[in-house]
């Protein structure tokens, strides 16, 4: 298990939603206000961490024919205990949050890195690898939702930051800015990616 790797993996190198494009419906949807991001960010990652560990776990007795369906029931058990926790001690996340925490069954990261790494790691690897993957994913969701949130209504985790003078661009709350703001973040990082491999590259030939 190689700690730094995996976490630059989570962080940049194969970040959830902007290299592997997974789990990317609930990040346009959710990420109007940085509370909603931070209350999503948290679950998905206890939630996926908590699947790879049992999965990890199982990997060795599931029958290789039924992985998925066995990985859904997981992963489902859950998404249940998070979203009735939250219904009771976190009313109001829960109802700002809506029907995506029940959706998190079927988020593409969860089964994703369930099937790419779980299924052919340790424990210890597979709970890393889930915080690691969660807190790229979380990561994603707060610079999204504090860049919609305070251009989109002046406010940032509810506080007014704008002047009362501003006017606030209602398209960065709307769907389409939601796809906007991911499109530009993932250009970004392939941007970023492209030109650190690039550099790789060079060293690589002139150390030759």
């Amino acid at each position: 298990m190689n700690l730094k790797k995996q976490f630059k993996e989570g962080l940049i190198t194969q970040n959830p939603v902007l290299v592997q494009l997974l789990g990317m419906c609930s990040t346009m949807a959710i990420t109007t206000s940085i509370a909603n991001a931070i209350g999503m960010g948290i679950s998905v990652t206890i939630i996926l961490t908590l699947s790879n560990i049992f999965i990890s776990l199982l990997r060795k007795i599931i029958p290789n024919e039924v992985r998925i369906a066995c990985y859904i029931v997981v992963i489902a058990g859950f998404v249940t205990m998070v979203d009735l926790s939250l219904q009771a001690f976190f009313p109001d996340l829960a109802k700002s949050l809506g029907v995506f925490i029940p959706l998190i069954v079927v988020n593409c990261i969860i089964l994703g890195r369930a099937e790419a790494f779980a299924n052919k790691n340790t424990v210890l690897a597979s709970a890393v690898d889930g915080i690691c993957q969660g807190i790229g994913y979380t990561l994603v969701l707060i610079i999204m939702s504090a860049f919609r949130e305070l251009f989109g209504a002046g406010k940032l985790y509810g506080f007014q930051i704008m002047p009362a003078g501003y006017t606030p661009a209602l398209l960065l709350i709307l769907p389409v800015g939601g796809f906007l703001c991911l499109g530009v973040l993932i250009a970004i990082m392939q941007w970023a990616l492209d030109k650190s491999a690039k550099k790789k590259a060079e060293k690589e030939a002139a150390e030759k």
